[in-house]
């Protein structure tokens, strides 16, 4: 057990923390914005750089073959595995809530799937925050000169930068007849999710790299490594960050037992993701004075929006049985099929264990009154009742659906000072009258697209939710039986204007009313980004990092 924040103080005083140095810029987070950090903030040959991770190094087999996602969520090895609380939007379940706990953060357990967003959505933070820096036009080019595309480079996609993009290494007869269905129902094929409008179905595009995940860590950490100006320290727990008067002087951590605070002379950056940034800035003082006092924790900066706007991709995950088609489900049951599988993956790096979550992705409006796609679909080869289970044995497909641009808001609040105790996540699903209207809508539109001919060959019977919800008020109630996250969660340190009250960050991810201190991560959207979030962080932190050292040459 941690101590507690009074030991903590008395610690302190009594000179029981230990120093560890200081260092010019200190980052907080080894995820995927912390690896991005590490990198382009070492670039400066003159400058010192700290890198610290409460997770461990991502040398785990599971992490690098695709289809390990499966061992990686959920496993306290590589995700934190928080849960929710229970959520009425839910039906008063508790879901779980993975976050990267590892060298290259949720980048080394997610789905792999290279996604932008729309340009509408980084219009729209350009007009939440008065900064065209984060206009779509403006923050397209950062896009390109990160990727490392398979087609090659255009006036979209770059080649030869450290995010590696590849087409996936398998097809699924199952997967092309969903697409001929939603095609059949009006959707329009794509063959590039990531030029500004992703409207339409199509084939993911993905993180890997010759069948294997390409994550953050392998991207931008692992090839400066040997910088003598970059330390990487894993399994370091953050306690908070050190604040002399308003301005951050660093952090204090756990590491083997023992207590150390590590000074930063320039800036101290929390990369920690949607739940770490916010949770550590309140045990360090700064957010919702009430929540503080109540915790014992003195109040340095009143902020009631730290840990607020939370934003979440809800997934309602539709399974339709099927016949005479090959689904994964019965090729996982089968030791044939596991032993073919196997063998297919060690000679080529390609079949099933190569593959993302879902590779057919499905881009459309839930109403035609809405200016561009409101709905994502994730379908899937297999299906099971929920994460962590076998997958059932008859053939089935699932098809994923979930709202883009959510009108609900849920909280990141910390429980104790204590930084190994899990916050209090409550993401408020379905909690508006729009969404349980869209997702009544997602589902129905799920149901006309297997109804076309494509798919009538194979007999389709819905699975979940089930025929028998059919107004709105039922299919909305079903789509709380039914969701899950699919691991998106934003906006609970967001940017605004530099005076509005509601920001926690301005344009240039400086904390509000304090000095020194800059969160670069996920937390930072105003609004959550119309697709995937993964590849949105890596260009903020490729923004974040151009700040900071801009901002330190002008001080200079």
């Amino acid at each position: 057990m941690v101590a507690s924040r009074d030991q903590n103080n008395a610690q302190e005083e009594e000179g029981r923390v230990k120093a560890y140095g200081s260092f010019d810029y200190v980052i907080v987070g080894g995820g995927t914005a912390g690896c991005v950090l590490a990198n382009r903030l070492s670039q400066d040959p003159d400058v010192s750089v700290l890198l610290l991770e409460a997770g461990g190094r991502d040398n785990w087999h599971w992490i690098h073959i695709p289809v390990g996602y499966l061992y990686c969520i959920g496993n306290p090895r590589t995700d934190w595995c928080y849960r929710t609380e229970a959520e009425p939007g839910l039906n008063g379940r508790s879901i779980l809530y993975a976050r990267g706990r590892v060298l290259g953060g949720c980048s080394s357990i997610n789905a792999m799937i290279y996604m932008r967003g729309q340009a509408h959505d980084y219009d729209e933070w350009a007009r939440i925050t008065g900064d065209d820096g984060w206009a779509w036009d403006n923050v397209l080019p950062v896009f390109r000169d990160s990727e490392d595309y398979w087609r090659g480079a255009d006036e979209m996609h770059g080649v030869g930068g450290e995010w590696r993009v590849e087409q996936q290494r398998l097809r699924w007869d199952i997967l092309d007849r969903f697409a001929d269905a939603a095609e059949q129902a009006g959707i329009p094929r794509t063959e590039d999710f990531n030029r500004g409008n992703n409207a339409g179905v199509g084939r993911f595009e993905v993180n890997q790299r010759r069948g294997l995940r390409w994550n953050a860590s392998k991207a931008f950490l692992r090839p400066v490594m040997r910088r003598s100006n970059l330390t990487v320290v894993t399994d370091a727990l953050i306690d908070r960050v050190s604040l002399d008067g308003r301005r951050a002087t660093g952090i204090t951590f756990y590491l083997g037992g023992e207590q150390y605070r590590v000074d930063a002379r320039v800036e101290t950056v929390l990369a920690a993701g949607s739940i770490g940034s916010p949770a550590i800035l309140q045990r360090s003082g700064v957010g919702p004075a009430a929540l503080l006092q109540e915790l014992g924790i003195q109040v340095r900066q009143d902020m009631a929006s730290v840990g607020g706007n939370l934003q979440d991709h809800l997934q309602l995950r539709a399974i339709f049985r099927v016949q005479g088609i090959h689904t994964l489900n019965q090729m996982a049951n089968s030791l044939l099929g596991k032993a073919r599988m196997g063998l297919e993956y060690a000679l080529f790096r390609s079949g099933p264990l190569s593959m993302a979550p879902s590779q057919l992705g499905l881009f459309a409006k839930s109403d035609d009154a809405v200016p561009t796609p409101d709905l994502e679909y994730h379908v899937q080869p297999l299906s099971l009742d929920k994460f962590g289970d076998p997958l059932h044995d008859f053939p089935a497909f699932t098809a994923s659906v979930c709202h883009l641009r959510p009108s609900s808001r849920g909280t990141v609040q910390i429980r104790s000072a204590d930084p190994e105790a899990a916050p209090r996540i409550a993401p408020g699903y379905l909690s508006t009258d729009e969404d349980r209207l869209v997702a009544a809508r997602a589902i129905r539109l799920t149901r006309r697209i297997v109804s076309m001919p494509a798919l009538q060959p194979y007999s389709p019977e819905e699975y979940l939710p089930g025929p028998q919800a059919q107004t709105d008020e039922e299919l909305a109630r079903a789509a709380g039986d039914i969701g899950t996250t699919i691991f998106h969660p934003v906006g609970t340190c967001r940017m605004g204007h530099a005076d509005d009250p509601e920001a926690v960050v301005d344009s240039r991810l400086r904390v509000r009313g304090l000095e020194g201190l800059r969160v670069v991560d996920a937390s930072i959207m105003p609004t959550i980004t119309s697709g995937n979030t993964n590849s949105p962080t890596v260009m903020i932190a490729e923004r974040g990092a151009r700040m900071i050292r801009e901002d330190r040459k002008t001080a200079g």
